[in-house]
């Protein structure tokens, strides 16, 4: 039997802003954090997702989910020219290579633009949770982000221990997600 899954959320506070991929990658976090006593508020922020229906099809899976739990869900602007734009000159990057980190950047910048706004002093990613991403990467980026504003913290948390990728499995099968196979990035469909 595993140990049980801890946590600490820094500082002790109670709410955190989850930035959130997808249903799946945030299924099993979300029911780690309620059952922590910790209120997350998911903020579905990614224009990374191409085309529109697939970012269409993500987002309302989350918020199915969201709404089940009777949690919060921040939809941020889909802004996919602009991240292209971002993205310019490493659209032929390998997967964790220059392009994903200046993604995630992308991400979570708005994420804790959007707890800084909103008075949410930390934030987490459900990027942590994914086997195809780096948690280098996705730590450089929540430094980042976290260094722009004084009272936002980056809670760098490994999702993919303690027996969540297990539980996310359980999950997504009671609840029928979409269930994808790819990040959403046109870039590493092309690639695959």
């Amino acid at each position: 039997m595993k140990k049980k899954f801890e946590i600490e959320v820094p500082g002790g506070e109670k709410k955190v802003l989850l930035h959130t991929c997808c249903a799946p990658c945030s299924s099993a976090i979300i029911e780690c954090l309620t059952q922590h006593g910790i209120t997350p508020v998911i903020y579905y922020s990614n224009s990374n997702i191409f085309p529109l229906e697939e970012y269409e099809i993500r987002k309302n899976e989350c918020t199915r989910y969201a709404e089940s739990l009777g949690l919060e869900i921040v939809d941020d602007d889909y802004d996919h020219e602009n991240w292209r734009q971002d993205m310019a000159g490493l659209e032929g990057e390998p997967e964790r290579g220059k392009r994903c980190l200046k993604c995630f950047k992308y991400r979570l910048l708005r994420a804790a633009r959007y707890a800084h706004e909103h008075g949410i002093k930390v934030l987490t990613t459900t990027l942590a949770s994914s086997r195809w991403k780096s948690l280098e990467q996705i730590e450089e980026a929540g430094r980042f982000a976290e260094a722009q504003f004084s009272d936002v913290i980056f809670w760098n948390q490994n999702w993919r221990r303690g027996g969540l990728s297990e539980r996310r499995i359980e999950i997504i099968n009671k609840y029928g997600f979409y269930n994808q196979k790819f990040c959403g990035c046109e870039f590493s469909v092309t690639q695959r």
